[in-house]
């Protein structure tokens, strides 16, 4: 009996405009994204009977280029949401990094956990 099914993509490479300052405005930063979705438990046959984490890589891209986002926890939230919409989904936990925000440091960013419900 399988008890818990997580998919993931760790350290996924992503350019954003994000941020605040004057100076984050009209260009693109990097990101790193790590997003692990948990799923109601269920026997996997088959790519149709689970969430390909190419579909993680994806939404995270596409709402890179979804245009200006200001905050880091702006994006870590709707990519949330964004993986949460599988029937499926139970929880996900999302992380971004973004190495350039402080000198001296390898990254800044957030971490957050969300579920259905």
């Amino acid at each position: 009996m399988i008890n818990a099914l997580s998919v993931f993509v760790e350290g996924l490479a992503v350019d954003a405009e994000i941020g605040l300052y004057d100076h984050e405005r009209g260009r693109t930063q990097p990101l790193s994204v790590d997003v692990e979705l948990t799923l109601m438990p269920a026997a996997a046959h088959g790519i149709h009977g689970t969430v390909n984490y190419e579909t993680l890589a994806a939404k995270a891209h596409a709402l890179a280029a979804s245009g200006h986002i200001e905050l880091v926890e702006t994006f870590a939230e709707r990519l949330a949401a964004d993986c949460l919409d599988h029937p499926r989904a139970v929880r996900v936990r999302v992380r971004v990094r973004k190495p350039e925000a402080i000198e001296g440091a390898a990254a800044a960013g957030v971490e957050l956990t969300a579920s259905r419900g």
